[in-house]
């Protein structure tokens, strides 16, 4: 193997290596959603003198907010995947990174509300 081919190698190896990293930070992100989704959803309103279905509602949102990682780790690890065996590049498309936006933003706002209003 020539010196350019390895280090082409080498790159490659070093970015699935990245890829996988990602993916499970995606993972590790998910399983802290589902833990803030157990919190406030059963334990917050087991614990505390409050009304229940504000608390269940902000949990069941993070939940759902764990789905979103999940599966959008999943299909971000595939398509860098596949980028790679292309020689190309897999950007996040704006529609993700909004998706993620909204969601996050809105159960901050939420989570806010509960904290300062109850």
């Amino acid at each position: 193997m020539a010196g350019g081919e390895r280090e082409v190698a080498d790159a490659t190896r070093r970015t699935r290596l990245a890829n996988e990293r990602t993916y499970l930070a995606w993972l590790r992100s998910a399983l802290t959603s589902l833990a803030v989704a157990i919190g406030a959803g059963k334990i917050v309103p087991g614990v505390a003198d409050v009304e229940s279905w504000p608390f269940e509602l902000l949990g069941a949102g993070f939940a759902v907010l764990a789905v979103i990682f999940i599966v959008g780790g999943a299909r971000r690890f595939v398509s860098v995947e596949r980028s790679l065996e292309a020689g190309r590049y897999s950007p996040l498309g704006p529609g993700e990174a909004a998706l993620l936006a909204i969601v996050a933003t809105g159960l901050a706002i939420a989570t806010l509300a509960l904290v300062f209003v109850r």
